[in-house]
């Protein structure tokens, strides 16, 4: 049996007051002109087009609705009750203070009430709320809070373990420093033991994040 719950309006970006395509390769050649080179040189003429069709794959989780990855559910699970988890869920992002990539894994699990989803689109979700401009920790929060408001389980973890390029080439330069961040909701909050299990299976990077 098949559920479909209600899909919210999606929460991306407004279009209104958007810039046309012509006006964000513009901005490019001033950014570029900026940095102190010339934009129309050879090896530059064809960069502002570039960067915007890269940006479009960079930023397209704004044109997607994360819910509604999760409103087509499985509902015959033969009374399975145990947790559903899908690690090293490999992600791209761009940090919002500096537009540089974040780049990570993240660890995903839920104990299911009454009803599953197929695991790719928990993969997917990730993926909408990834390709933003983001900070870890609201992404964090974003992914567990979908997936609790839609299936509606005895609990969610969320966990990311993700090095961000505005620390490792700017600023204070601190190659290979990881930052993780977690949210837990329901059992995995209320219940000790659920919440061992889960950073068992991904080997524990909260504790480790601790030494």
């Amino acid at each position: 049996m098949v559920s479909r719950g209600p899909v919210p309006i999606r929460p991306g970006a407004p279009e209104t007051g958007r810039p046309s395509r012509a006006e964000a390769e513009a901005a490019v050649r001033t950014l570029i002109q900026w940095a102190g080179d010339d934009p129309e040189r050879e090896g530059l003429a064809g960069t502002p087009d570039r960067v915007v069709r890269a940006y479009e794959e960079f930023f397209a989780g704004y044109h997607e609705e994360p819910v509604a990855y999760l409103s087509r559910t499985f509902e015959e699970i033969e009374g399975y009750d145990e947790m559903v988890a899908l690690r090293d869920i490999r992600f791209e992002s761009h940090c919002e203070h500096h537009m540089v990539p974040i780049i990570g894994r993240v660890h995903v699990a839920y104990l299911p009430r009454r009803r599953v989803v197929g695991i790719s689109k928990l993969a997917r979700v990730v993926d909408a709320y990834a390709r933003r401009l983001q900070i870890q920790e609201k992404m964090t929060a974003q992914i567990a809070n979908t997936i609790d408001q839609v299936l509606q389980p005895e609990g969610v973890a969320v966990v990311i373990e993700a090095s961000h390029q505005c620390m490792t080439t700017r600023g204070v330069h601190k190659p290979g420093v990881i930052m993780v961040t977690s949210r837990m909701l329901g059992a995995f909050r209320n219940n000790p033991s659920t919440r061992r299990e889960f950073l068992s299976m991904i080997g524990n990077p909260v504790s480790r994040s601790e030494e």
